[in-house]
């Protein structure tokens, strides 16, 4: 199989590189770098990766202005085709923003900046993303962002929980999301937003490589397929 992927620039991304990288070691084949003013995405990508930073720097909310951008709009139809759609950070925003995955990221409790590694634990192993990991498994993946309070109505939550959605959540209090969730999955499951940064963690020279097997499940999994 020929592994296909694109991984979307906006103004102000500051971890597209970061996350190109990081496929082109772990998942290898070819990676396209996209402008966020494309209207196409490549022909018949395997990933799409929305990569992070401070998407129009922040203005109006997290991600609001990405979502909007044209190259959205391709993502979007090959996410309901059921291309595997990854966010990480204002990744994750930009999805929220545009209907992608439910809730949305707030500015953290404390109001600051919060940049460290943090401690997950592996909630849902069954997805493309996370197969593998065991579940309950407890990870180290860094942080680096402002608005990562994910927010959702109880009625949500209830139902993200139930139905084994929550892929990732904080193994202690980070920035006040609720539940403590760090990652979600979409209903098919082809689509994962999560705030921190698996691009970051793949290789001990980084300090550790836990973030290496979400990118190894997505290939195996897409080759299986």
């Amino acid at each position: 199989m020929a592994f296909t992927s694109a991984v979307i620039t906006f103004p102000g991304s500051n971890c597209d590189r970061d996350m190109a990288v990081a496929i082109e070691q772990v998942c290898g084949g070819t990676v396209h770098r996209v402008w966020h003013g494309d209207a196409d995405l490549p022909e018949n990508p395997d990933f799409i990766a929305l990569p992070g930073g401070f998407s129009y720097g922040d203005y109006l909310r997290s991600g609001a202005m990405a979502a909007r951008s044209p190259v959205m709009q391709a993502v979007v139809r090959a996410a309901e085709r059921g291309v595997t759609v990854l966010g990480v950070c204002n990744g994750f925003q930009v999805l929220t923003e545009a209907g992608l995955l439910p809730g949305a990221l707030m500015r953290n409790a404390g109001i600051r900046f919060v940049c460290r590694d943090v401690k997950l634990t592996v909630e849902n192993n069954q997805s493309l993303f996370t197969a593998g990991y065991d579940a309950g498994q407890q990870i180290t993946i860094p942080v680096a962002h402002h608005d990562g309070n994910f927010f959702a109505d109880d009625a949500t939550l209830d139902r993200l929980e139930g139905e084994g959605r929550v892929a990732f959540r904080y193994a202690e209090a980070v920035n006040g999301s609720a539940r403590n969730i760090a990652g979600v999955l979409n209903d098919r499951g082809n689509v994962l937003g999560m705030m921190p940064h698996p691009e970051r963690m793949i290789e001990a020279a980084q300090g550790g490589s836990d973030g290496r097997a979400l990118f190894e499940s997505v290939v195996r999994g897409l080759v299986a397929a």
